[in-house]
């Protein structure tokens, strides 16, 4: 009898002790520490070499190790865990966007963390209320105006002598309302007096802009002649030389007036404030992976142009023939440029809220984040 009730005993004592254990577990699955606490997030990007820092860390993987951050593949092309030596920060989901305008579309529906677009497409999400901010520039230049091959235009002169003599508006394409190559060209129609217009019954316009609605839609668009020309970033004006569909007509750094649109930035990297304020460390890593990942891509420009061409499917000439210069630092010409775009765009009343009619100087708080970019650039 005594033996059955030491039995009993003990094997109560064995169950309470391995109950206290399974609570001890559950406990530690159902509030894991912060080190556990990995944040998945959206990243989405553009098929053009301006977005080249990001597919080449993507590419190079692991072989970034030694540079203390990179990225390591889950699913090549669609999903990546950002490291920090041996320290995951979280995982990226990598989503293809098709121009600046969807990407704000994308944040502003939450569908987006972070975006990879033109200054001037997160700058119009800044407008309508979207909380997001720019982080830090990505490239400079690289921006054409594209004719069929056969066109007597070659530079501005030759582009103004053909629109003045057309008997109608001449038709030019664009891939996103909101997109630098767009604004920089109107911009100078804008200043050189030129009428524009996007009604296609406005037969008293010069230059009539037609949203295409994607890059991928450029070349046809110029093959099947419902554009006379186009303008786009690259590496689409280079493919459309090597394919034989048409020609570099000018670049836009080389538009009126002269040098004011030389180093003009385009793309940025840009975040939603709550995720910026949630995950300050893994937008700290981040943005240092995309500097250090443009000056690699500036010191080995043509393994940059190869990366991307396998990355996006584009010939590999067109891709090294880019002159894109990447930098993730906002220097003092940068933001002079950023705030002729800010000018521009209010002069062409394209503002409807927060940014109608304000001071670059006004609003730059509403706009940037770059205290991230500054200690990258400061390591």
């Amino acid at each position: 009898m005594k033996k059955s009730i030491v039995i009993n005993a003990l094997f109560s004592l064995l169950l309470v002790m391995l109950l206290a254990v399974a609570g001890c577990g559950d406990k530690g699955a159902g509030t894991s520490t912060p080190a556990q606490q990995v944040p998945e997030l959206n990243l989405g990007y553009i098929f053009t070499n301006h977005h080249t820092p990001l597919v080449v860390a993507a590419t190079k993987g692991e072989e970034f190790k030694n540079q203390g951050v990179y990225l390591k593949s889950v699913v090549e092309k669609e999903r990546y865990d950002l490291m920090d030596g041996d320290k995951k920060l979280a995982t990226l989901n990598f989503v293809v966007t098709k121009s600046g305008s969807e990407t704000t579309t994308l944040f502003a529906q939450n569908n987006l963390d972070l975006g990879l677009a033109s200054v001037t497409a997160i700058m119009s999400g800044n407008d309508k209320g979207t909380p997001i901010k720019t982080i830090c520039p990505l490239q400079t230049d690289g921006m054409a105006l594209v004719v069929p091959k056969d066109s007597s235009i070659s530079n501005w002169e030759s582009f103004l002598a053909y629109i003045k003599a057309a008997a109608q508006p001449v038709k030019i394409g664009y891939h996103s309302p909101t997109s630098a190559p767009r604004i920089v060209f109107e911009g100078a129609l804008h200043e050189a007096g030129i009428t524009i217009t996007q009604d296609a019954n406005d037969a008293t316009a010069k230059v009539l802009m037609v949203d295409l609605k994607d890059t991928a839609n450029l070349n046809p668009a110029l093959t099947s002649k419902q554009v006379d020309g186009w303008v786009g970033p690259s590496p689409h004006p280079e493919v459309s030389v090597v394919q034989g569909v048409g020609k570099i007509a000018l670049d836009l750094r080389d538009l009126p007036p002269q040098g004011y649109w030389h180093d003009f930035p385009c793309c940025v990297v840009a975040a939603r404030d709550e995720v910026i304020a949630k995950n300050p460390e893994v937008i700290q890593k981040f943005v240092e992976l995309m500097t250090k990942s443009s000056d690699w891509c500036n010191k080995n420009k043509e393994d940059a142009g190869t990366i991307t061409a396998n990355w996006m499917g584009v010939p590999v000439d067109a891709a090294k023939a880019s002159l894109l210069v990447y930098s993730t630092k906002p220097t003092e010409n940068w933001l002079r440029g950023t705030g002729i775009y800010m000018d521009v765009l209010n002069n062409m009343d394209k503002f409807s809220d927060k940014l109608k009619g304000k001071k670059f100087d006004d609003v730059k708080s509403l706009m940037f984040d770059f205290s991230f970019t500054e200690k990258a650039n400061n390591k």
